[in-house]
């Protein structure tokens, strides 16, 4: 029986990084997002970017800057740490799909300029039963996609440091092959890399010293995973991220930021029929046939350069695949944090958009985060999704038990 169909259907409805709910006025012919592989790359993992509407490109460096931007590492305030995030996906829709991400960092080095991280991330898809032809229960699969990556981040001046991170990535949804016959097609694989670099000045406004950062990462650029035993190949998501933060002194002890990220797939659109039409009106079969045997065809970084001027509506419709997020961050002392959020994506290209709230708190070996996603898309499997992440920070832990 043949279930790899099925299992890709199911697990692009469950990831919703780009497909969610379809507009009431939008329709189904205009509604186009960007079609990528191993899509659970893109789900924010920890729960202090989440609240803040998934930003991060340019926050103060944390745990899990391998996500947002590795090249952050540089400029971390403790010489290591490790943080564990675990997000329920879709819980609104069912129980037992999940996200882990493990990541750290250690500072290496003598002039405290230079870090090494690494990070694995864990999607499991849940237990999906199999059945034949008459229905009978056969066996249970446990579809999953992970991901394993190193860092290294380095300081270029007092305010400037660039990173790169090297991943491999795997991704097994299911069976392909005949289950009467336990054929089981392997899982596909794919190595990707990241650049980033992030930029921080401390500007004196007033009598406050301020701090203002600006961030890149261009994040999984990389092969493309072949499905179906590569009849399938699908681009990896591969993104690049903008962000600015600025953050100011409220009071003593009192600090808000406020930033904005903005992120575009760079990934080539796959052709729809309904854009190769025939001076009679009707479908033009023979040139779709072609131009969809040209994207499968097409090299990753081909797809690079491709993405920023393939869309059939010209620049309007590049503009659309932009996503943007816009947070805050208000600290006490660095040790009580409250924060918010809100990411938006265009109806026609996913229809994300979403509200993002959280809080934390920090104690000298452990910070505990929280967040809570509200969206405002009707029908949305996002609505209501929760994340928590635990940080540990080793400095803190040397100094517990008195080793410096």
């Amino acid at each position: 029986m043949k279930l790899y169909t099925k299992i890709a259907i199911m697990s692009a409805m469950a990831l919703a990084t780009g497909v969610t709910a379809l507009a009431d006025d939008i329709k189904t012919e205009d509604f186009n997002p960007i079609s990528t592989g191993v899509t659970s790359l893109a789900i924010t993992p920890d729960a202090r970017g989440a609240s803040m509407g998934d930003m991060g490109a340019a926050t103060d460096p944390d745990v899990n800057s391998q996500f947002w931007n590795p090249s952050k590492y540089a400029f971390s305030y403790s010489k290591a740490g490790v943080g564990l995030s675990y997000t329920p996906w879709l819980r609104k829709i069912v129980n037992d799909i999940f996200l882990a991400n493990l990541a750290g960092y250690v500072k290496i080095g003598s002039g405290d300029n230079q870090a090494v991280s690494a990070s694995m991330r864990y999607f499991s898809l849940g237990e999906i039963s199999t059945s034949d032809a008459g229905g009978a229960a056969m066996a249970s699969i446990n579809p999953f996609e992970m991901s394993l990556d190193l860092g290294y981040s380095r300081k270029l001046s007092e305010k400037f440091s660039m990173g790169v991170a090297l991943r491999y990535i795997y991704s097994d949804l299911g069976y392909g092959g005949d289950v009467n016959n336990n054929e089981q097609t392997k899982g596909a694989s794919a190595f990707a890399a990241d650049i980033s670099g992030y930029y921080t000045t401390y500007p004196i406004i007033g009598r406050n010293e301020c701090q203002w950062s600006l961030g890149f990462n261009i994040s999984n650029v990389g092969s493309k995973v072949a499905y179906n035993s590569g009849n399938d190949p699908a681009f990896l998501p591969t993104n690049l991220r903008l962000g600015t933060a600025f953050t100011f002194p409220l009071a003593d002890y009192h600090n808000l930021t406020i930033g904005v990220d903005a992120n575009k797939l760079l990934v080539p659109a796959k052709p729809r029929q309904q854009n190769y039409l025939t001076p009679e009106g009707a479908y033009d079969y023979e040139a779709y046939s072609d131009a969809l045997q040209k994207w499968k065809d097409k090299s990753s970084i081909s797809g690079i350069f491709d993405s920023f001027h393939d869309a059939p509506g010209g620049m309007k419709e590049e503009l659309k695949e932009i996503n943007y997020s816009i947070g805050a961050e208000y600290s006490y002392n660095q040790q009580f944090f409250l924060r918010g959020g809100y990411f938006h994506e265009d109806r026609t290209k996913g229809n994300r958009q979403y509200f993002g709230f959280g809080a934390g708190f920090s104690m000298n070996v452990i910070r505990l985060d929280a967040s809570y996603m509200i969206a405002t898309a009707q029908q949305s499997p996002l609505d209501q999704t929760l994340r928590f992440t635990v940080t540990f920070d080793m400095d803190g832990i040397k100094n517990m038990f008195g080793r410096k």
